[in-house]
């Protein structure tokens, strides 16, 4: 998984703790450094890591600790708690309601895997009983449309586009009207891959957005996009209300940082993260769990899940076996 190179540094830096005899401020100040060291070279944005070494510092007052206190635990569990907080923004995300038509807009760089997203992201929301279309409304890229089409057929998934058409909000509002008419409850519109520097592309983004009215604008990111994420992040957010991210290709590179600095640019929680090039390599984004994972700590969230479900499975159990004729 990309940025587990980031995780086992901040590990490392953590576990340095249990080395050293007496918890003080030096050796506070140099786990700080190490972490903030992981965090730049992973092209997470430097306002966010000077973020993180402050509300640390501020946090934890090592020198006024009581004597009992496990300093390492309170200082480990600081460092967690921010990166949790960099990677949440403090709002919800939009949610798609059932028996409605809920119209979502993705947009994103040209080569962030927006396209491939889309059909998972469709897919995901159909096996969770969503009547789920595509829509698109890419008449930029060549083959766009070839490449929706037939992740859809694959998928099974309907889809609408043209082959003649050029006006890219034409085609979205034809499309997002016929399938509201066909009482589709999650209609993705799927748009043109752009850069910050193309101000034709980013007016047409606007004015699909126009045409469409969408109740949610997913931006999608490429996890190795680097130090360059923040600022394109913040030009899609100057243009369209982008309401939450979905990181792609967390499976591929070192330097995943970038992506999380995106979080702070939008002010949009992530909800998804692509991990694989297959349909079914997409999964929601739950913080605690991530972080736990990239620290090399496991999903603790999941496993917490899982032996809740087991309580309850093995309570169910005692009770037939105590009373066989009573419903489960």
């Amino acid at each position: 998984m990309v940025l587990a190179d980031l995780g086992s540094k901040i590990a490392v830096a953590l576990r340095k703790m249990t080395q050293t005899t007496i918890i003080d401020q030096t050796v506070m100040n140099d786990m700080l450094s190490e972490i903030c060291k992981a965090l730049l070279q992973a092209d997470v944005n430097i306002a966010q890591v000077k973020h993180l070494r402050e509300q640390v510092k501020q946090g934890v007052d090592i020198e006024q600790m009581a004597g009992g206190i496990n300093k390492r635990k309170v200082l480990e569990q600081s460092v967690i708690n921010e990166l949790c907080s960099m990677l949440d923004p403090g709002r919800l995300p939009y949610a798609p309601k059932k028996k409605q038509a809920n119209v979502i807009m993705f947009v994103g760089l040209q080569g962030c895997g927006k396209t491939t997203t889309c059909t998972k992201y469709a897919y995901m929301m159909k096996r969770k009983g969503f009547k789920c279309a595509l829509v698109c409304a890419d008449t930029f890229r060549a083959g766009a449309f070839d490449q929706l089409k037939q992740n859809a057929t694959k998928a099974k998934i309907p889809f609408y586009g043209s082959y003649t058409e050029t006006d890219p909000a034409m085609i979205a509002a034809e499309g997002v009207d016929k399938f509201k008419e066909e009482g589709y409850e999650i209609i993705i519109v799927d748009t043109s891959g752009r850069h910050m520097q193309e101000q034709a592309l980013f007016e047409e983004m606007e004015q699909v957005s126009l045409a469409v009215d969408p109740d949610d604008v997913v931006f999608v990111m490429d996890s190795s996009i680097g130090q360059a994420a923040h600022d394109q992040a913040s030009a899609f957010k100057g243009k369209v209300a982008v309401g939450s991210c979905i990181i792609t290709k967390l499976d591929g590179h070192a330097k995943g940082g970038g992506a999380l600095s995106a979080v702070a640019a939008t002010g949009a929680p992530i909800t998804h993260v692509g991990t694989g090039e297959h349909i079914e390599d997409f999964e929601d984004f739950e913080v605690k769990s991530f972080v736990s994972r990239m620290l090399g700590k496991g999903n603790i969230a999941g496993l917490m899940e899982k032996m809740k479900q087991a309580d309850v499975d093995l309570e169910k159990q005692v009770r037939y076996t105590t009373h066989p004729y009573s419903p489960l």
